[in-house]
């Protein structure tokens, strides 16, 4: 007989879309779905809780296969990508010394910057002496007046050394946009020069010699959807500018190589890469190619650095690891991860090795190199990937009709555009909107950080952070304040004043409301540096009152619950009779009856959290 075959829960009746927010609406007990649970992204449209199939329909994305065109599952038909380590040269045979040595700790790909005076055949031969450039990928970054030198020095030493050069894959940085972008220079005229850089790397046929250097949008805070649409328009202008002076846009695309940021945002940030490979492919395409080939678009991807802290740094190897992830489901065919201590000190050897380690779990221990797009078909990423690009591609049409990517550029437009968007994530750090574990949000509460800075952040460099956006001839160049700068500023500011101002919880009332708020009280103010003395309850205000001035406290904040407010806070401000700063945590609707009384001061939710400490840093003398 047969073997009877059931599809399991076809007993179960399939549950509509609306059912499922019925019911979420009835658990939250009548707030609206879109209001409590729909997510409002900087990137320029709504994020639901969750995605069903019925969104999939229409969709272009679910249609193609890996390394098939638009290459929106990937260029490829595996997932392996070069794991890189970026290396600065002070020293050519120093850093010859550690690249050797990394390439025998798992490094496939390496990165090294060039001062422009130590590019000659000499410091070359020395730098990859021992290193096989057929068997390793291999990056050079140069002042832009030397990259087609750098590439007839490439070529001419990788001839005398034998190597098949249509075996060599590797890229020099050259990118005409650097100017404008982080020097605050015109840089008008620049086809000439990088047609003879393109003429200088056709004999080395997998060298990508155009760059795009996205990631000092990311870097700057740019928002996913603004990186991806000004990296597009960054991309176009090269080719158009190309193709006008001559060459095929075989030549320009297949040489061209998008050097993009990964944030935290996990999903979005998958979704972006495969976004960016399905319109670059549709730009292309456009210019009518010989080959579909010339439309695969080239991806570096580097951690970002604009959401490293120096408290609590350990962190970053959280946030890096999550974006490093991203950037492996995605399909990139490279990656670098920065060192978790690069915002206060030179990496060490310590901190290379667990960035290098990064990236080898996701391949030697989560076989992430094993599995292509396999975000594929996810209902999230699918609907994220198509999101993105519909943003994205506005704001590349956008910046065409405006001129182009090198137009702004010099305009400054691109710059002031990514400046406030930098602007408005530091707001949304302060308030936190935007979360930055161990800054904003469950900081260390004993960690002291000045004396582990041993490097102060560059005012002007393109790869670290300033804190001030500047003006040169008229161009306002790209703002790297970090996300954490001005809270790590307040809190070092307290460190260093000598001070350790105290706030104590004064618990009183109901127990879940003064707990819980005397948690969020004590994380507030640690933020800043401040010692916080947490109580587990008084039975009178008085009490209270007392051991807080025993204690030596500057603040006192007052922890109860909303209704207990009306009669426990007048009687503890009257008590402390301004011996110390009095607040009162929470929003409670007497307020208004408090502030009567002369009770000004109240921190919760929607508190401006970087203001409001700077203002008590103010107000103790700090």
């Amino acid at each position: 007989m047969a073997e009877q075959k059931e599809k399991l829960f076809s007993e179960f009746e399939p549950v509509s879309t609306e059912a499922w927010i019925a019911k979420i609406t009835t658990d939250l007990k009548g707030v609206p779905f879109e209001k409590k649970l729909v997510w409002k992204t900087g990137e320029g449209f709504n994020a639901n809780p969750f995605y069903r199939l019925e969104d999939l329909e229409g969709l272009k994305t679910t249609t193609s296969l890996p390394g098939e065109f638009p290459y929106v599952r990937g260029t490829k038909t595996n997932n392996n990508w070069y794991v890189r380590q970026d290396i600065v040269v002070d020293d050519c045979k120093a850093a010859n010394a550690k690249a050797l040595d990394v390439l025998n700790k798992g490094v496939t790909s390496l990165g090294f910057t060039i001062k422009g005076d130590d590019v000659t055949a000499e410091n070359i031969a020395t730098l990859l002496d021992g290193i096989c450039p057929a068997c390793v990928e291999l990056n050079f970054s140069t002042c832009l007046c030397k990259a087609e030198a750098l590439l007839a020095i490439l070529v001419e030493n990788y001839k005398n050394r034998g190597v098949d050069l249509e075996k060599c894959v590797g890229s020099v940085n050259y990118d005409p946009f650097k100017k404008p972008l982080i020097k605050g220079h015109k840089n008008e005229d620049w086809t000439e020069k990088a047609i003879a850089v393109l003429k200088a790397g056709e004999a080395l046929p997998n060298y990508r010699v155009l760059c795009v250097n996205a990631y000092w949008l990311n870097n700057a805070g740019a928002y996913i959807a603004q990186e991806l649409g000004y990296a597009l328009a960054w991309g176009n202008d090269l080719i158009a500018k190309l193709t006008d002076a001559g060459l095929s846009v075989d030549e320009v695309a297949k040489k061209i190589k998008f050097n993009f940021g990964i944030s935290s945002n996990y999903f979005m940030e998958i979704a972006k890469f495969r976004a960016a490979r399905w319109l670059w492919a549709e730009i292309v395409k456009a210019y009518k190619p010989a080959c579909d080939c010339a439309c695969k678009m080239a991806v570096q991807a580097r951690t970002s650095q604009w959401n490293m802290t120096v408290y609590d740094a350990h962190v970053n190897l959280l946030r890096s690891q999550t974006e490093a992830m991203s950037a492996a489901i995605a399909g990139v065919d490279s990656i670098t991860v920065v060192p978790f201590d690069e915002t206060f000190e030179t990496p060490d050897e310590f901190s290379e090795r667990i960035a290098r380690n990064q990236q080898l779990l996701l391949k030697e221990e989560s076989h992430f190199d094993k599995i292509v797009d396999p975000g594929a078909g996810s209902y999230t990423i699918e609907v994220f990937t198509n999101s993105i690009a519909d943003v994205a591609w506005k704001l590349f049409l956008e910046t065409e009709e405006k001129g182009g990517f090198g137009a702004l550029a010099n305009a400054g437009e691109i710059q002031a555009a990514v400046n406030a968007s930098n602007e408005a994530r530091h707001k949304a750090v302060a308030t936190r909107r935007e979360s930055l574990l161990g800054t904003n949000q469950f900081p260390n509460f004993t960690e002291v950080a000045a004396e582990k800075i041993k490097k102060e952040e560059s005012a002007c460099c393109c790869k670290g952070q300033h804190q001030n956006h500047c003006e040169n001839e008229g161009v306002t160049k790209l703002n790297f304040a970090r996300g954490a700068s001005e809270f790590e500023a307040l809190r070092l500011a307290t460190e260093k004043s000598g001070k350790a101002p105290k706030a104590f919880m004064l618990t009183i009332g109901n127990l879940a409301m003064r707990l819980a708020r005397s948690q969020f009280s004590c994380n507030f103010f640690a933020c800043a540096g401040y010692k916080t003395i947490d109580n587990l309850g008084f039975d009178t205000v008085e009490a209270g009152v007392e051991a807080a001035v025993e204690a030596g406290a500057d603040i006192v904040v007052l922890c109860s619950s909303d209704d207990e407010y009306a009669d426990f806070a007048p009687a503890a401000y009257k008590a402390l009779a301004g011996r110390a700063q009095f607040v009162v945590a929470g929003a409670p609707a007497c307020m208004d009856d408090l502030k009567a009384q002369g009770i000004d001061q109240f921190i919760n939710v929607k508190s401006n959290v970087l203001e409001t400490l700077q203002a008590f840093n103010s107000k103790l003398g700090i």
